[in-house]
């Protein structure tokens, strides 16, 4: 018994450190989503506009569509190709992903 709670103390060691980035990731990308994309898709991801597309509904798998998107705008969104970084997008794509409707 001794050496199974010796496992599941490891394990949660080397798991947490991870989440503990991604919270932090997201939590930069929610004050980035705030300030720059939250007229147009809405307060928490929530559509309001009725324009923009519903940001909770990005999957897992569709990282680089959310790239292209926010490098290229899409319809009336428009590219912020050279206003954003890489490492915010992946900040806006962390808060998105913490607040998906399919984790």
């Amino acid at each position: 018994m001794p050496n199974f709670i010796l496992v599941v103390v490891c394990v949660a060691a080397l798991v947490s450190p991870p989440l503990r980035a991604d919270e932090t990731l997201a939590s930069k990308g929610e004050r980035l989503y705030s300030k720059n994309c939250s007229q147009c898709h809405g307060d928490d991801l929530q559509n309001n506009s009725g324009i923009a597309f519903d940001l909770r509904r990005f999957k897992a798998d569709e990282h680089s569509r959310f790239v292209d998107s926010v490098l290229h705008g899409k319809r009336a969104m428009p590219s912020w190709d050279g206003a954003l970084s890489l490492e915010q997008i992946e900040s806006l794509w962390a808060y998105i992903r913490a607040h998906a409707y399919q984790q």
